[in-house]
């Protein structure tokens, strides 16, 4: 899922989307519920990443039997089409790009025909196009920080894997996934002094787990943490207090945001994000300590 930043949406301005055209590549099944697809080709001539380790793309996705006009314009359709024309667009973190074969991989959760953008990874084939605008992104460990913290459920994962690979030389790194069980873990990159904890999501509501595992961390007195806590916006909502208000934690430290929601839709929850966004920081920033 893609890597947006901040439960308040703290981010610096987005560059303007480009358009870009790939093939599908190659697909892998990384678990029973995750599937990786490989795209590439001169479409990605223009498109870089690596900056950051949440860089995101949105995955654009044509309404069957509507027909749109060439060159492809996504603004121009939003102008001139009705809305229930509009192209769906779905959001996906970056797990890798390499510039030298121009291709990019990208992670998608998959849960039978449930969704959108899952069923198409799961039935998609070497040759076939995918649209998508992009990147965006806005985080990356740093070095200026003495240890970092890293949550997320499976729509985190791809971020979190990357984050992983590229953490300060050295630096401890905590991680907690959390996944439906055991079947559903990957073989991560672990560098040195960084923990991986799979948390085992059973049949507890997603996050609840993760949130008692972060709970029960011991953070090393007076060590700067740099936080990055991606996913289901309830439970992410109730880290970011942890973190924000009980730890804390300076705002310019933390990486925050909820990829989804239950109950909604990436169309609903877009709708809504910046009401939701700003009604948990006002609420939140209530009870921080002055100076922090």
């Amino acid at each position: 899922m893609a890597g947006e930043t901040t439960v308040a949406e703290e981010r610096p301005a987005r560059r303007k989307s480009k358009l870009h055209r790939a093939q599908v590549v190659r697909t892998e099944q990384l678990a029973p519920h995750m599937v990786r697809v490989v795209v590439g080709g001169d479409g990605l001539a223009e498109f870089s990443a690596g900056e950051y380790t949440d860089h995101y793309i949105k995955l654009v996705f044509p309404l069957p039997g509507v027909e749109y006009p060439e060159p492809f314009d996504i603004a121009r359709i939003r102008a001139d089409f009705p809305r229930d024309q509009w192209p769906r667009i779905r959001t996906y973190t970056v797990r890798t790009w390499d510039p030298a074969t121009r291709e990019l991989a990208i992670d998608f959760v998959a849960h039978g025909d449930e969704g959108l953008a899952g069923p198409w990874a799961m039935g998609t084939k070497p040759g076939d196009e995918l649209l998508f605008l992009g990147p965006g992104g806005a985080y990356a460990p740093s070095a200026d920080y003495d240890w970092h913290l890293l949550a997320g459920d499976e729509s985190a994962l791809p971020a979190i894997a990357a984050a992983l690979e590229h953490a300060p030389s050295g630096a401890p790194v905590r991680a907690f996934i959390e996944v439906a069980g055991p079947e559903e873990e990957q073989p991560l990159h672990t560098p040195e002094g960084a923990e991986i904890v799979w948390v085992h999501r059973g049949d507890a509501p997603v996050g609840d787990r993760l949130v008692e595992a972060v709970r029960a961390l011991e953070f090393p007195a007076g060590q700067r943490v740099q936080a990055f806590v991606h996913g289901e916006a309830g439970f992410v909502k109730e880290l970011r207090r942890l973190l924000r208000v009980e730890r804390e934690i300076p705002r310019e430290a933390l990486s925050i945001s909820g990829y989804w929601r239950r109950g909604h839709d990436e169309d609903g929850w877009q709708a809504s994000k910046k009401q939701w966004n700003e009604q948990v920081e006002a609420e939140q920033e209530k009870t921080v300590p002055t100076g922090s």
